[in-house]
């Protein structure tokens, strides 16, 4: 019997007092998500988001809470999101990231794939730690009132 094997991400939504959140785009796919990455073996997990966003961005993170686990069920990836805020450092872009945009939340959708907006908006929301599957495309088996084509419209809010 083979023992099953997952890879563990952490990510940040990181929050300025203005309410905007940093996204990153990525310099493989060109794609727009908030700063993270894998985990590695024997790291703590706060060290682990606190360095993937510094690696990524340049920007020292203040980790305020957890706020969501996220299982991708095609890539066996499970993914740990974080509410954060900016604690110094300079944007820089580097090997992975092509640009940074400090957004509104209500620019999420349109510039976010669903199975990242969701954990922004996530983030943002109460203090629940939600916990949710995806394809990598889609949120699978949400309940109703989370669904993303329920909340697209409240999103923004």
């Amino acid at each position: 019997m083979t023992t099953p094997r997952h890879s563990v991400s952490v990510a940040a939504t990181i929050v300025r007092p203005d309410g905007r959140i940093l996204v990153t785009q990525r310099r493989d796919n060109g794609a727009w998500e908030p700063p993270g990455g894998v985990l590695e073996l024997a790291e703590d997990i706060h060290a682990g988001v606190r360095r993937e966003v510094r690696e990524e961005t340049g920007l020292d993170l203040d980790v305020e809470r957890l706020t969501g686990v996220y299982k991708h069920m095609e890539a066996a990836v499970v993914a740990l999101m974080f509410r954060g805020r900016p604690a110094g450092g300079t944007l820089t872009v580097n090997d992975e990231v092509r640009d940074f945009r400090w957004i509104r939340p209500e620019e999420v959708p349109a510039l976010l794939t669903e199975v990242f907006a969701v954990r922004v908006f996530d983030a943002l929301g109460g203090s629940d730690v939600r916990v949710r599957a995806h394809d990598g495309r889609t949120v699978l088996g949400a309940a109703p009132d989370q669904s993303p084509s329920t909340r697209t419209s409240s999103w923004s809010s």
